[in-house]
């Protein structure tokens, strides 16, 4: 398999069967998704599903952590350009159902911020790893548009009801150590050891009866398809979102780094 013409994610062999995906550069700038890291972040698993010498694959973030949220450029050329939108909800839609359809077993490694695309592949993955003081927050409200692009499909299922409902609707950071207490993450670790737990257990499921393994993923991701409509409807809710005014007190304040004071709801709302 050819993973020469992914720029945004960084494709490497780690040693045979386990592949490794980097979000950004290594140093201290957090990885974002641009428009460019958005569309390989939903096309990549087909790829690696299809890669007869993959058997594992691991999603990890270089730098100060794991993923920042979508760029502020990409996210006003949707509110401004219809066919952006589009674009970004097709995407959206595939990175959830492409990892869910996936083979292939997935691995995260989730180190300080963990929001936005990244996140989602973060916490879709079949063994999601995160630090200890990784900050796991899904800040679509704070935007203003709503938690659309995973949360609505998988958090409930991993944390229970009133745990999502507290944590989306808030926007409540979830350190690594409390995602782990709550099922929202399936282990932590010190980050100086995350690199390492994410690697141990890769080996492991390469190791394992590949069939058995990616049968047994197959039958456990059904409670996400049938999850399907609730993640389609809260998907197409924010997108509609971006249309609105509330998004664009959100990017505002977000430019300037103050509380958004949005606009009340329509009156018929």
């Amino acid at each position: 398999m050819d993973y020469s013409r992914y720029k945004e994610l960084k494709v490497r062999r780690l040693e045979p069967g386990i592949l490794e995906l980097v979000m950004g550069e290594e140093g201290t700038k957090l990885s974002t998704a641009t428009a460019g890291m958005h569309k390989e972040l939903a096309e990549i698993w087909l790829d690696v599903d299809r890669d007869p010498e993959t058997r594992v694959a691991i999603l990890r973030g270089a730098g100060r952590g794991f993923s920042g949220g979508g760029d502020l450029g990409m996210v006003e050329e949707i509110t401004r350009d219809f066919s952006a939108r589009i674009r970004v909800w097709k995407e959206a839609r595939d990175i959830v159902y492409n990892v869910i359809n996936c083979s292939k077993m997935i691995v995260s490694a989730m180190h300080g911020p963990a929001v936005g695309a990244g996140l989602v592949v973060g916490l879709l993955a079949d063994i999601s790893i995160a630090a200890r003081n990784a900050r796991i927050i899904d800040g679509h409200t704070r935007l203003g548009v709503a938690a659309g692009d995973h949360a609505a499909i998988v958090w409930p299922l991993l944390c229970g009801m009133a745990k999502a409902k507290y944590y989306l609707l808030l926007c409540e950071q979830v350190t690594g150590e409390e995602a782990e207490r709550i099922g929202l993450v399936s282990l932590t670790c010190d980050e100086a050891e995350l690199q390492a737990k994410a690697l141990e257990v890769a080996r492991k499921l390469a190791s394992g009866a590949q069939t058995a393994l990616r049968w047994t993923k197959y039958s456990l991701n059904n409670w996400l398809r049938m999850a399907g409509p609730n993640f389609d409807t809260s998907l197409a809710l924010e997108v509609l979102g971006f249309g609105g005014p509330e998004v664009l007190e959100g990017i505002a304040s977000h430019r300037e780094k103050r509380k958004p004071e949005f606009p009340p709801p329509p009156q018929d709302w």
